[in-house]
């Protein structure tokens, strides 16, 4: 399994605008890419972290080099609309070496 680490600061006001765009635009990439999906977590900052999961290094770079395009535009927009600050780059790209997550419903 590959992890890709990704964050993101958001305009005062656009923080539930911003998570809808995000699970929106994870449950495209995910249908169309094939990812595992992402967990979007808040930092004590206020930035927004994802952890997006994916089957390994060469599907989630395949996704990276066409940019996650998706066919929702409104959910793209929203997104664009809500993020103050973001780097260009993941934070960080990781090999899963052991898993001990305890999955639950």
């Amino acid at each position: 399994m590959f992890v890709a680490v990704y964050w993101w600061r958001v305009h005062a006001g656009k923080e539930d605008q911003f998570r809808e765009a995000w699970r929106r635009g994870t449950e495209a990439i995910t249908r169309l890419y094939g990812s595992y999906g992402s967990r979007l977590h808040q930092d004590r900052d206020g930035r927004f972290v994802g952890v997006a999961e994916w089957p390994d290094e060469a599907s989630w770079q395949r996704a990276f080099d066409a940019r996650m395009a998706y066919d929702d535009p409104e959910a793209r927009a929203m997104w664009l609309d809500a993020i103050a600050e973001a780097p260009r780059e993941p934070a960080f790209t990781m090999t899963v070496t052991d898993d001990l997550l305890t999955r639950r419903a």
